[in-house]
């Protein structure tokens, strides 16, 4: 980006200061839909304003979780913020409808101006402000670019210094989002390149640029210098894998790669449910998926040890093959290493669970523990009544012991 800029000499964006906490929980929202518009063929941009007088204020890249009504029951979801921090009247989100999607296909068919929401947040720690750097590379895939997109907004509304190459992969060029705004604002911002990788032609426009998937080669010719870069990326499973294993065998820095996934890996041999929105979990090439520790979006609480006290006996044997849980209703049983949550030791067994965001945000893994107690590290996503019932959230509860919970 261009122009005289009061931030730090990185370029990036100091971290903003977190949202006070309603009642030692994550701060609630009553939104208002202001505008909904089209922004590609299956992707749908919804403009909230809070129903009373206040400023957003977040960090690019994060995101709130919304709680919807649909057909009489709530139904809760990750959605990242695309309006940028820098416009805190306003909070926007950009949606794919996906095929088989309950939430997307509602948001599609029935949301409109005037409709009101609840949204809770923001979570996550997938944003440069928190990775200072004075030279970027934002890689996208399909709706993955909604984080990257606030991202751009971002830095552009506030002249940064920051050198930004964008690339974004799309199957046609009918399929990609924000194409005009990104073109206007690379064409007024010295610092900031724009390049679209597009698999096929569009029905209508036959595609000059760069053509096919995002590989060594053609990232090598686009941005030659990207082993110095902070890079952010986000997009569906399968281009995460190869950009995540690209990187990784180019020699990229550990420290320097920051990925937002659009949901959990599914278990071994099962199809994963059709995703609405991304869930943050920032990681590492190298390392594998585990529950998001307390994030930096708003002040890190450790609750108090949730359970039902019981004698643990032989704890030595037990940390050593595993603890055991027990699925009250399914009569299952599953077998938990010390340190993993329930959530991933469920999915490791092949049993899908309900969840959501994986960071103990949004409650939808909520469950009672029946007997046995755990550590559990949320971040907002349950209120001190629901503790004192011995409600839990399995995405981030590890066992101190054998469990029984309700599922």
């Amino acid at each position: 980006m261009t122009g005289t800029s009061t931030l730090p000499g990185s370029g990036a964006l100091p971290a903003a200061a977190p949202l006070p906490p309603a009642d030692g929980a994550a701060a609630e929202h009553l939104l208002v839909c202001k505008q909904v518009h089209r922004v590609t063929h299956d992707m749908t941009t919804f403009s909230f304003e809070p129903a009373e007088p206040r400023l957003f204020r977040h960090d690019p890249g994060q995101y709130l979780v919304f709680s919807f009504e649909i057909d009489g029951r709530r139904t809760d979801r990750c959605y990242t913020l695309s309006s940028p921090p820098s416009r805190p009247h306003l909070a926007a989100i950009t949606v794919k409808r996906v095929p088989g999607g309950r939430v997307s296909t509602w948001l599609h068919e029935h949301l409109a101006p005037g409709d009101v929401v609840r949204a809770r947040g923001p979570f996550g720690r997938f944003s440069p402000a928190r990775h200072p750097a004075p030279a970027y590379l934002f890689l996208s895939g399909g709706s993955g670019i909604t984080p990257l997109m606030c991202m751009t907004r971002t830095l552009h509304d506030l002249a940064s210094p920051a050198d930004v190459v964008f690339v974004h992969s799309a199957r046609t060029p009918d399929d990609i989002p924000f194409r005009q705004e990104l073109e206007l604002l690379a064409a007024t911002a010295e610092r900031l390149r724009v390049v679209h990788v597009c698999e096929s032609d569009g029905a209508t426009e036959r595609w000059r640029g760069h053509r096919g998937r995002l590989t060594p080669d053609t990232l090598h010719r686009i941005a030659p210098d990207f082993l110095h870069r902070e890079v952010f990326t986000c997009g569906p499973p399968g281009y995460m894998r190869a950009v995540r294993d690209m990187l990784s065998a180019a020699g990229l820095p550990r420290g320097r790669y920051h990925e937002e996934s659009f949901e959990a890996v599914p278990p071994a041999g099962t199809q994963p449910a059709p995703a609405d929105g991304p869930s943050t979990a920032s990681t590492q090439p190298t390392q594998a998926r585990a529950p998001v520790p307390a994030h930096t979006g708003a002040p890190a609480r450790t609750p108090p040890t949730t359970g039902v006290p019981t004698t643990a006996t032989g704890a030595d044997d037990d940390e050593a093959t595993g603890f055991v849980v027990e699925l009250s209703r399914s009569g299952r049983r599953i077998t938990c290493a010390a340190g993993t949550s329930v959530l991933e030791a469920a999915a490791r067994a092949g049993i899908t669970l309900p969840s959501s965001c994986g960071e103990g945000a949004c409650g939808t893994c909520v469950t009672t523990l029946q007997q046995g107690s755990v550590d559990m590290h949320h971040q907002g996503g349950l209120g001190p009544r629901d503790e004192a019932r011995n409600q839990i959230l399995l995405c981030c509860s590890t066992p101190r012991e054998n469990l029984v919970i309700d599922a």
